[in-house]
């Protein structure tokens, strides 16, 4: 596999930072790396805006899901200011296939878009593998 472009590695450097429980437990460090236009489906196939993820993922009571860990991830240097990646993540038992849409800014890159699909081990193979039909 060829190395990733500075634009892919940084965005993976991103989204492996969001997936660190410190990150996710810090307004700031969270509101570092979500673009001010972020907008995410998650799991639950809500529409959520940067301030609703960033407030829900740091009230005191939010749930703490447990170690995230992402697995295949990959990513397209689209354009000069936008990286596409893909992956999967599983924390107890949950899995999840994630896009993300990163947009290179003034102050680095940023998570622009986001959306998390469940699945379950029944899903054959790796989804991303493929291209797709277009047909």
């Amino acid at each position: 596999m060829a190395e990733p472009t500075p634009a892919v590695a940084a965005a993976i450097e991103g989204e492996l930072r969001l997936l660190d429980p410190v990150v996710r437990a810090s307004a700031e460090l969270l509101a570092s790396l979500l673009h001010p236009g972020f907008r995410e489906i998650g799991t639950s196939g809500r529409l959520r805006t940067r301030e609703a993820v960033v407030a829900s993922l740091t009230a005191d009571d939010a749930p703490r899901p447990g170690p995230l860990t992402a697995s295949r991830m990959r990513g397209e240097h689209l354009c000069a200011d936008l990286v596409h990646l893909t992956f999967d993540t599983e924390s107890k038992g949950l899995r999840s296939h994630r896009s993300s849409l990163w947009r290179l800014t003034p102050r680095g890159w940023r998570l622009y878009f986001h959306q998390a699909t469940p699945f379950d081990d029944d899903s054959p193979g790796d989804p991303f593998a493929a291209p797709l039909d277009r047909t």
